[in-house]
């Protein structure tokens, strides 16, 4: 079991800067934050962008992987992401998992494209932004043609330390989505039961998982992919709950879910308020307690391996 966070973009650089640090110090395999314009609650808070805070964090730490959840065609273009994310990875040194999603809508579509989409108008743009990003950060020189995006000859260059790319980790939960990130992703990505606004006990969110982990696996077989290489995110604190209430329970947690099959589990920074409102201390005391006392590896980056190395048995 891999362990990650998730750090908000909400605090000025001269106070997140010790977060990300301690992330890092803290014994964390991955860290990751939202790229959103806005976000749900805090729409009237502090916000920062995803990928100049993952920057300013690649260069004050040296192991931990850094990763969007998730860029999606919200308002984020593959050509210009590409760009961003190739620069990004290159600046971590290769610690870098593009983690990448559909978008739910709300506020930042409102904002930036407000066109009405069905579910599968939404699922047709995202196939074609994951398709063409992986041609972008794959080839030197890419062409796409598609009733979403459109692009010729678009040089990325020098490309992604990490080969062919970086890894991708694809959030979904329907039968498309899933079969998509069968073909596309290093990491699948759930964060729970959809279509509920508020944290299920974890315990109670097991049998939700476990069906989820089973409609994978039946998409892999679909897609002729060794579910055995795609490795299983759950990020929890929005819809699965109570998994940083205690050492114990995150222990609990972690034993649970790893029976099932999920390969990575996420928690939120702990925050003085709604939402993920916690006691960072408890954070701290799971670090000195279930983290740090395991044998650190040389790469914790979802998806690749020690020399670099796409380990996905999917893509083109």
């Amino acid at each position: 079991m891999r362990h990650g966070v998730v750090i908000l973009p909400e605090r000025r650089w001269a106070q997140a800067r010790d977060q990300w640090v301690l992330a890092e110090r803290l014994g964390f395999d991955h860290a990751w934050t939202y790229d959103q314009l806005m976000w749900r609650w805090l729409r009237d808070e502090p916000w920062f962008a995803c990928v100049p805070t993952l920057a300013a964090a690649a260069a004050v730490t040296s192991r931990i992987t850094l990763g969007t959840m998730v860029a999606t065609p919200t308002y984020r273009h593959p050509v210009t992401l590409a760009k961003e994310l190739m620069s990004l990875e290159d600046i971590a040194g290769g610690r870098f998992v593009c983690g990448l999603g559909a978008g739910a809508g709300g506020l930042d579509d409102r904002v930036v494209d407000p066109a009405e989409r069905t579910p599968r108008q939404r699922a047709d743009r995202f196939t074609e932004f994951v398709e063409a990003l992986d041609l972008l950060l794959t080839d030197r020189v890419s062409s796409y043609a598609g009733a979403h995006y459109d692009f010729h000859d678009v040089p990325v260059n020098p490309g992604c330390l990490t080969l062919p790319r970086a890894p991708f980790a694809v959030a979904a939960t329907g039968p498309r989505g899933m079969r998509l990130a069968a073909r596309q992703a290093d990491t699948w990505v759930t964060a729970g039961p959809p279509g509920r606004f508020d944290a299920l006990p974890y315990e109670k969110a097991l049998p939700d998982i476990a069906r989820q982990l089973d409609r994978l696996d039946d998409a892999c077989a679909a897609t002729g992919r060794d579910p055995a290489t795609l490795n299983r995110l759950l990020l929890t604190g929005a819809l699965v709950g109570g998994v940083l209430d205690s050492v114990e329970s995150y222990r609990d947690a972690v034993g649970r879910f790893g029976e099932l099959g999920i390969t990575d589990l996420v928690v939120h920074w702990p925050r003085a308020s709604f939402p993920y409102q916690g006691d960072p201390r408890v954070l701290e005391a799971v670090a000195e307690e279930v983290l740090l006392p395991r044998p650190q590896t040389a790469d914790t980056t979802p998806g690749r391996d020690a020399a670099g190395q796409s380990t996905a048995g999917g893509g083109r």
